[in-house]
């Protein structure tokens, strides 16, 4: 694990190295607000959501640190734009890639698996278009023929996971999980869709616009533990999405992370293998250690983060090639992880 660490971090250091670019401050007044999933968030909402601390808000205000930086953070980046959704499907025999709705078009998808996924999309930001790189809103997606009109009801629904539920009784937007508890959508639709979200990059305050920190978020009342118990400890009522490869029940999580890197886009595609092709994994044990590895010397977008071995394997400083390869001698006990 030393020598993997010490792989990993070197790579960041030389890709960071390469793109270092000298910033000078000329103004002290900055227009603190960031980009969130659909409208600008203040730093002030992002230190009340614990995304930043004090230090860093103060550089903010008193513009010694600028808003181009602490976005460019893996840690605010996540709450901010969330990480990667299934944007799409690759066909491994072809390279070829495309639109989630088309693989369902061309029935290399079946309808209920192309719909979960869609859903999962619109209830965490936005419906993609892979090939061109661009995220929609539904009623964009509708428009430009990336999804079907007769999707256009289901997929609205499960954006509301995004730009909030109205409140039948009082008026005022409320959160998924607050829709859930007041039964104002079913329960495994409302389940599948938060597990969507905490994989992403955290549960959606549809009010300010970003993602949350867990305990944020039971602060809120946006979760609670027993939620995050069932989601924590999935069964098969709680693997509500299908790996048509293997004909298993997973969890979101588990599916994007068993997808490809898009090189071009950078975006996450579910990977379509024929029978008798590899279709290559990591094993829930493997993960589990890569996960559990942390290190606190990681350049780059983690100066100052302890991250894990694996949100550096599944980095932009790590290419899918160089990720498969060293991923794949360590499965076939080629070589160990201490070797790696």
């Amino acid at each position: 694990l030393e020598a993997l660490t010490d792989i990993l971090l070197t790579t960041i250091r030389q890709q960071t190295s390469t793109s270092k670019t000298i910033t000078t401050i000329t103004e002290t007044t900055v227009t603190n607000t960031f980009h969130g999933i659909r409208k600008d968030v203040s730093a002030e909402e992002l230190l009340k959501s614990k995304i930043i601390d004090q230090t860093v808000y103060e550089g903010l205000r008193q513009g010694t640190i600028t808003v181009d930086s602490v976005s460019k953070k893996g840690s605010v980046q996540k709450y901010l734009q969330g990480t990667n959704s299934i944007a799409g499907v690759h066909i491994q025999s072809t390279k070829e890639k495309m639109s989630i709705y088309e693989a369902k078009r061309r029935g290399i998808l079946t309808p209920g698996t192309a719909l979960v996924l869609l859903e999962a999309q619109a209830a965490t930001g936005f419906v993609i278009d892979p090939v061109t790189n661009r995220k929609l809103s539904v009623e964009e997606a509708v428009a430009e023929g990336l999804v079907g009109r007769e999707l256009r009801d289901k997929l609205l629904s499960a954006e509301r996971a995004v730009t909030g539920y109205t409140d039948p009784y009082t008026g005022n937007t409320i959160s998924l999980f607050q829709a859930l508890k007041k039964d104002l959508i079913v329960k495994d639709h409302g389940i599948r869709l938060l597990e969507a979200q905490i994989a992403t990059g955290g549960i959606i305050d549809p009010v300010n616009s970003h993602r949350l920190p867990v305990e944020v978020a039971y602060q809120r009342g946006y979760f609670d533990q027993e939620m995050n118990q069932i989601l924590s400890d999935p069964d098969d009522d709680t693997k509500g999405f299908f790996d048509p490869n293997t004909k298993e029940n997973l969890t979101y999580l588990q599916l994007v992370e068993r997808g490809v890197k898009d090189p071009e886009t950078g975006l996450f595609l579910l990977n379509i293998v024929n029978k008798g092709e590899e279709y290559f994994y990591v094993d829930e044990r493997s993960k589990g250690i890569l996960k559990s590895t942390t290190t606190a010397n990681a350049g780059g977008a983690f100066k100052g983060e302890t991250v894990s071995l694996w949100e550096i394997l599944y980095s932009d400083y790590i290419t899918e090639e160089k990720r498969r390869e060293l991923l794949r001698q360590y499965k076939s006990g080629q070589t160990t992880l201490e070797a790696l």
